[in-house]
């Protein structure tokens, strides 16, 4: 953690004075009598408004979306995956005579213990996954670019989603008997022998000879859920491609001039790390349509007064929040050191309902002068240090979800102290989901989830600002 001489001198003074609070009931976190944050309270009105999220840049991420959803605060959201499949060497040889007996897309669930690896229902929808050739390679990152597809299905799905469930499948060894082993949870889609034997299987070893001219003849897959064919309100689950259980698995015999007819199988591995160990080659589009919503009423009519506010992953919404009497504070208090100031999120709008739960996390940073994303100080201050992101920092700043009071805490002092002194302006400042181990200052494609959130005109559950602060000569 940083100190700076100010923060010495704010902990110092902390420990020393003692004054009154004018507001108690305003008092976001439940502290220690011995070791509270003393000084003078004020609680600080905060102005927000919803706004639109620009797409995510999905190249490299850890987890990728697949599903589609049906909320009736935040309407629908479907998300596809795009997947470069690469030879699992160059030259491959298929033997003598290759026959596909059967290609199966294998799609791992993410398996965080952490994160939700899974956002919706998986008790009661059921999912039909489609799947295509994709028209073209992937070279297009952004969520919200179409990647253009082959309308001949190869592929589908049908069932529901078990994301939190190993499964068994038979380990084809060459020359031996079939194996039983045990798997991470996936999903498992068979493709169509005929197109997987004439694209992959006939093109021998010539086609395999780099990777570049396997993927310029395959070009890849698409993964997306029918629509018309699934049930109930659905859900976005998500998949890892950094390992190496998520592949394209062929089963085949080939003629052995030994012993007759063998039977073989090969994984064909998608997407492929980069020199910064990013995945490439994996591309998500996500849609939503908040048509017939509140999210859309309070998005074209942003400038009127609403009780609630809200957030939605996957590049939904986010909330833009400002603190326009920081700027007068000085005037109306006097010069003062800030000893502590948390913001306060409450849920608006009643406690979450499976499917539709409360985000484990958000994010909270500002634009910088040209407006573009930029951290907190505090959250430099707490999580970042020479070897890297620290969690016990993270969870210092705050962001995460408390079941119990239905709220999140950020603690600002830093960066309230910065904009009552005038060293930083407030260009805009932001709440957004983000996935629970991976705090991000961008828009999201690793998190589904969604809050909705007391806004800073509510009668109950309103967004405030506790400013504990000493006045200074």
């Amino acid at each position: 953690m940083k100190f700076t001489k100010q923060d010495l001198l704010t902990l110092l003074i902390g420990l020393f004075l003692f004054a009154s609070c004018k507001n108690p009931d305003g008092v976001g976190l439940d502290v220690d009598p011995g070791s509270a944050v003393t000084g003078t309270l004020v609680v600080s009105p905060v102005k927000t408004q919803l706004v639109e999220e620009t797409a995510a840049n999905t190249l490299g991420q850890p987890r990728y979306p697949l599903g589609y959803m049906v909320d009736p605060v935040f309407g629908k959201t479907e998300a596809g995956i795009a997947m470069t499949v690469y030879p699992v060497s160059t030259s491959y040889d298929f033997g003598t005579a290759p026959q596909l007996d059967s290609a199966i897309l294998v799609l791992k669930f993410d398996e965080s213990s952490t994160v939700t690896k899974f956002y919706g229902d998986t008790t009661n929808s059921k999912y039909s996954i489609d799947v295509f050739q994709l028209a073209n390679t992937v070279t297009n990152y952004k969520s919200s670019d179409v990647q253009a597809i082959n309308n001949t299905l190869l592929g589908n799905f049908t069932g529901k989603l078990a994301p939190n469930t190993k499964t068994k499948v038979y380990d084809i060894v060459a020359g031996k008997a079939d194996t039983l082993k045990v798997v991470p949870a996936q999903i498992r889609i068979p493709l169509n022998k005929t197109f997987i034997q004439n694209n992959i299987l006939n093109l021998g070893t010539a086609g395999t000879s780099s990777n570049a001219k396997f993927i310029n003849a395959f070009k890849g897959l698409y993964a997306q859920v029918n629509k018309s064919s699934s049930t109930g309100t659905g859900g976005i689950a998500f998949f890892n491609f950094t390992g190496s259980d998520s592949y394209v698995q062929l089963v085949w015999k080939k003629t052995n001039s030994s012993s007759g007819v063998d039977t073989a199988s090969v994984n064909f591995p998608i997407g492929a790390l980069n020199t910064s160990s990013q995945i490439t080659g994996v591309a998500a589009n996500i849609k939503h349509d908040y048509a017939g919503t509140p999210v859309r009423t309070q998005l074209d009519a942003s400038a009127a007064s609403y009780d609630v506010t809200y957030v939605h992953g996957l590049a939904g919404v986010k909330t833009k929040i400002s603190f326009d009497e920081l700027t007068g504070f000085t005037g109306r208090y006097g010069k003062a050191i800030i000893n502590k100031a948390e913001l306060v999120v409450e849920l608006g709008g009643g406690a979450p309902a499976y499917p539709f739960n409360a985000a484990q996390r958000l994010s909270l940073y500002r634009w910088d002068i040209a407006h573009q994303p930029s951290n907190i100080p505090d959250y430099n201050n707490y999580a970042v240090s020479s070897s890297g992101i620290s969690a016990a920092g993270e969870a210092l700043f705050g962001g995460y979800f408390d079941s119990t009071k239905n709220r999140y805490i950020f603690i600002i002092t830093s960066y309230v102290q910065s904009l009552i002194d005038g060293t930083l302006k407030d260009e805009g400042t932001f709440l957004a989901p983000t996935s629970y181990n991976l705090f991000q200052n961008v828009p999201t494609a690793t998190s589904a989830e969604r809050s909705i959130i007391g806004s800073g005109n509510a009668v109950t559950n309103k967004m405030k600002l506790n400013i504990y602060y000493t006045k200074i000569n």
